[in-house]
């Protein structure tokens, strides 16, 4: 058999230099990751070099055909022997001599030639002998699997492209693969551009493939759908992307802008034909891993599918809760900081420029404007380049100057989206309540016009003007849950008070000159007793509630003893409290007798009889002076100095609810409805009880009322009952006590010295005496359940009347979108905190800045700055801005006049309104938007969506708009939908949904009504 009979067509060379060029082959061909060689069996190969080193071909060692019969275990399968070593059964042949040996020998028919990869192993290259060894199979079918082999440095698409060629999957099918390991756990095999190897597959693992659904969902993680019936899961066909988005709590800001995001045509059109997946960016430090990129590219693939109602984005918001803590939870966020950094993490995940080059920037030295922002914008795209710079970013230049040297610095900068200012007014009208010193006038409602930047001394002086009350008069009080949250001092900013705060204005009275007394203001708050003890608190004590409205009045020292504030408190609330004959008196003197007897055996304080009767031993009080103070009521103050009863209006601020009168249903509980209290007949002595009877003080001593929980809401009326059939009688030994404060129950109610909260607190002075708190002159008279039922008539205290002044409609300012833009392109002064260094002067100076238009994008975001917040103020901008649906004309905002041919001109047209109703803290939003294929404008809601008309879409609540540039505009593909079902359905789209939390800034919740005034008007 001669060397001819058995080789291919190739004419082979001279055994000399068959030995010759394949043993230069294997000496200098070096391993390199990627490159491909080649398994052959070793006898074979020893055999082959025996018969060129005889250089005679018709020698009996002549090899044959290639034969790798002895490497596998069966001829079927081909499969490789399990541990075969090298130089042993088989050795290693580059790519280069594999092929030269199999052209001059060819190989035994049938088998299969054992290509293998060199793989960059941890600090080595090796040729991979066994590739990795996986199951396949679809994941609607997991029981068909097949089997591969994979090279450690094949690409994770070219298992993606076996699978759908083996399970005839079609080509525009959108795909994804999950790795099951032996421990039957599941890890997305997210980046199909990374090796085997680097994805970590190993033989015996299993890959599943699954093929995205009709309706935008995956098979393996089917989100929770919002229908109708169960009916319906298949049946609905909508139009693509009018779909709601399912409120999660608080995620209102969230829907809002993926509204805005989905209507947006080249972006959806972008995910909705698949190009991201060429795109996504996995190895970007900047970036998500490309999962904030799959995140909306599902969502936007549901929204659009046409065949849901409405979707729930969890996934999507677990995804920005991931990578951007502060949307973690449930709390209420921007959707305009929501919008920002959303844009920039797409840009990221979609970033076309794998690696960033360092660009050192240049400022313009005297160059031409217009090679400057070629360069910038050059520069920019260099490490910049993604669906969203396509879409979204433009150019302006930016203008320094420094105030000292005169530097001009000049750059352009690219933006995503402008933020523009709203014309800012100067003055703010402010709702007030002006309480007068006539005792039976009712408040009166003013509204005055002052500085935003003012001072309570200008709240004042306004309202002075209406009232005729000079404005040293005047105390201004911020009233909240029936006491005051604040009592503001002249020189206070008026920053301080928020648009929603109940602000009560008071006439106090003014000292005589001749009037050399000292005087004292006292905070006059109103409780009621309940009619059982609050063991709860661990004392025995009678728990209490605030109603109505609190009080200021100015008073002379000598007025403060318990008898004179007692007649002074009836008549300032002559209006609404009616004063008893005396026979009515008498007659409740008798009936009651034995009803309130149980009061002079409780604890005060939780201080048992004996306990008290040791203080009060040890202190001997004044009878003539009411204690300002924590301490019972007929402690004495007599060692207080006037000047101590001054009150400390810089720190009176507890934390309490705003109201300038009851709060309605849900918070009028305390006005409403009896929350705690004792019956207070002993408190109401006038004189100190050691002087009444000759008993011990505690016995005659009023029960101290205290609050634990002053906002809880308690239904006590089966109580009330109960407590009035349940006498204690008193001891034998005790009957001038009785008689004294028999005698005193004629007072309608008692008069107990209270902290700013109108809660009474314990505390020991000097020698085991009660503190006495002359620093905090707040009062409060306790009413029985019985006696306030009697004597205060609720509904006349809530009335008030309104000044002329309520009735002139306010004027709501409307701006137009031009002038927030020419705003935008103003000269500024830097702030102090954001300085610039200049580089002549080496310092940083407050420099001029101006910003002007270069270039604009195809799709321009306008965000309009309604939240403001400088050092004096603090309020959202509810100006309505005038902004065109249609051809907005940029042209005279750019800074070059003349465009280049080719050049699309800067008219542009509404797509999407992002809107926000409310205040700073709290709110709704909602968007408009256009449907890209019928041109149909709706409301999206959360998850109701309904018809919009272009006369609904400019609001005061407008807050970001999109526009889109009309050379890129999409012609509508389908009509619009019918009109008659759009009217009747557009009515509701000014709706708001009430699933966010209103929250005031003291972080008390708003309940139901909580923010009405409940006061009735004349």
């Amino acid at each position: 058999m001669t060397f001819n009979s058995h080789c291919s067509t190739a004419e082979p060379p001279g055994l000399e230099t068959q030995r010759r060029v394949i043993e230069s082959l294997l000496r200098e061909t070096e391993l390199c990751a990627g490159d491909s060689w080649y398994v052959l069996e070793r006898h074979w190969f020893e055999q082959w070099k025996e018969f060129v080193e005889t250089g005679d071909q018709n020698s009996s060692s002549f090899p044959g055909q290639i034969d790798n019969t002895e490497l596998f275990e069966d001829l079927e399968s081909f499969h490789l022997k399990e541990r075969l070593v090298e130089n042993e059964d088989f050795v290693l042949l580059p790519s280069e001599a594999w092929h030269k040996l199999l052209s001059w020998y060819s190989m035994v028919d049938s088998q299969p030639a054992l290509e293998r990869k060199v793989v960059d192993l941890p600090s080595t290259l090796k040729v991979e002998v066994y590739p990795v060894e996986i199951f396949l199979c679809l994941h609607s079918n997991m029981e068909n699997v097949v089997t591969a082999q994979f090279s450690r440095a094949e690409k994770i698409y070219a298992i993606q492209r076996s699978m759908c060629q083996a399970f005839s999957v079609s080509a525009g099918s959108e795909c994804r693969l999950w790795m099951k390991s032996s421990d039957n756990s599941c890890e997305r095999l997210r980046n199909t551009n990374i090796s085997v190897l680097d994805a970590c597959l190993s033989s015996g693992m299993t890959v599943i493939m699954e093929t995205r659904n009709a309706d935008g969902t995956w098979p393996s993680s089917r989100p929770q759908i919002m229908r109708n019936s169960v009916e319906e899961q298949d049946s609905y066909r909508g139009q693509p992307g009018v779909c709601g988005l399912t409120n999660l709590g608080n995620t209102c800001f969230m829907n809002s802008a993926l509204q805005c995001l989905s209507n947006t045509p080249p972006l959806t059109e972008y995910f909705q034909q698949n190009s991201y997946l060429e795109e996504l960016n996995f190895t970007n430090p900047l970036g998500m891993k490309g999962e904030i990129a799959e995140a909306f590219a599902d969502v936007i693939k549901q929204m659009w599918s046409g065949r849901h109602y409405s979707v729930v984005p969890r996934v999507f918001k677990t995804k920005v809760g991931h990578f951007a803590s502060q949307f973690l939870g449930y709390q209420q966020h921007d959707s305009q900081e929501l919008l920002s950094f959303l844009l920039d993490g797409l840009h990221e995940d979609l970033n076309r420029v794998k690696n960033k080059e360092y660009i050192e920037l240049r400022d313009a030295e005297g160059r031409p404007d217009q090679e400057v922002a070629e360069e910038a914008w050059r520069n920019h795209r260099r490490r910049n380049n993604s669906v969203i710079v396509d879409t979204f970013h433009g150019l302006f230049k930016s203008t320094l100057v420094c105030p000292q040297c005169h530097k001009v610095s000049v750059t352009f900068d690219p933006f995503c989206y402008l933020s523009v200012p709203l014309p800012v007014s100067k003055e703010r009208v402010m709702e007030v309540f002006f309480v007068s010193l006539d005792p039976l006038s009712k408040p009166v409602q003013h509204r005055v016009t002052v500085p935003k930047s003012g001072k309570v001394l200008d709240l004042c002086s306004a309202l002075s003007e209406m009232t005729d009350v000079p404005s040293t008069q005047m105390v201004v009080a911020d009233v909240f849950n029936h006491r005051f949250y604040k009592i503001y001092t002249a020189e206070e900013s008026l920053s301080c008070i928020l648009d929603r705060d109940d602000i009560f204005v008071y006439e106090l009275q003014q000292p005589q000159p001749e009037d050399e007394e000292e005087h004292v203001m006292l905070a006059l708050y109103l409780r009621e007793r309940s009619q059982y003890r609050d063991y709860g608190s661990g004392s025995s004590t009678y728990g209490t509630s605030l109603f109505g409205h609190p009080l200021l009045l100015n008073l002379p020292r000598s007025s403060c003893s318990q008898e004179a504030l007692y007649h002074l408190f009836l008549q300032r609330l002559a209006r609404y409290v009616r004063p008893p004959d005396p026979s009515e008196e008498l007659e409740e003197e008798e009936e009651e007798d034995h009803d309130e007897e149980e009061i002079y055996k409780t604890q005060i304080n939780g201080i048992s009889d004996d306990e008290q009767q040791e203080e009060t031993d040890n202190v001997e009080p004044s009878s003539s002076e009411l204690c300002y103070g924590d301490a019972p009521a007929c402690s004495q103050i007599s060692s207080c100095s006037a000047a101590d009863l001054v009150p400390n209006l810089n720190n009176s601020t507890p934390s309490v609810d705003n109201a300038d009168s009851e709060t309605s249903t849900g918070s009028q509980d305390q006005a409403d409805q009896p929350a705690a209290a004792a019956a207070a007949a002993a408190a109401s002595c006038p004189e100190d009880v050691d002087q009444c009877a000759g008993s011990s003080r505690s016995d005659s001593e009023p029960p101290t009322e205290t609050t634990a929980q002053p906002d809880e809401t308690t239904d006590n009326d089966n109580k009330q009952e109960e407590a009035a059939r349940s006498p204690s009688p008193l001891t034998v030994e005790q009957p001038a006590k009785r008689r004294a404060c028999h005698k005193k129950r004629r007072n309608l109610f008692t008069i107990q010295a209270v902290n700013s909260n109108g809660t009474t607190e314990r505390g020991m002075g000097e020698g085991g005496s009660a503190v006495s708190f002359c620093s905090q002159p707040y009062v409060a008279i306790d009413w029985d359940p019985d006696m306030k039922k009697r004597f205060y008539n609720e509904n006349e205290a809530e009335k008030y009347v309104k000044h002329p002044s309520m009735d002139v409609p306010q004027q709501q300012t409307t701006v137009q979108l031009q002038e927030c833009i020419e705003l935008f392109t103003t000269v500024e002064t830097l702030e102090e905190e954001n300085p610039w260094y200049c580089p002549v002067c080496k310092k940083h100076q407050l420099a001029t800045k101006k910003l002007d238009l270069w270039s604009l994008p195809e799709v321009l975001i306008i965000h309009l700055k309604r939240f403001s917040y400088t050092k004096f103020t603090r309020e959202k901008l509810d100006s309505i801005v005038d902004f065109p649906l249609r051809n907005l004309d940029f042209s005279h905002f750019l800074l070059r006049k003349h465009l280049e041919d080719g050049e699309p001109p800067s008219y542009y047209d509404l797509i999407a309104v992002s809107n926000h109703y409310g205040g700073l803290r709290d709110g709704h939003y909602t968007s408009y938007a256009q449907n890209k294929d019928n041109a149909q404008w709706y409301y999206f809601d959360d998850s109701k969506v309904t018809f919009a008309s272009e006369d609904q879409i400019v609001t005061n609540a407008a807050y970001v708009l999109f526009y889109h540039r009309q050379d890129k505009l999409r012609k509508p593909t389908l009509p619009p939908p019918n009109s008659s079902s759009a009217s009747s359905s557009s009515s509701s789209s000014s709706q708001l949904a009430n699933d966010d939390t209103f929250c005031r800034d003291d972080g008390a919740e708003l309940g139901a009504g909580s923010s009405y005034i409940t006061m009735e008007t004349d």
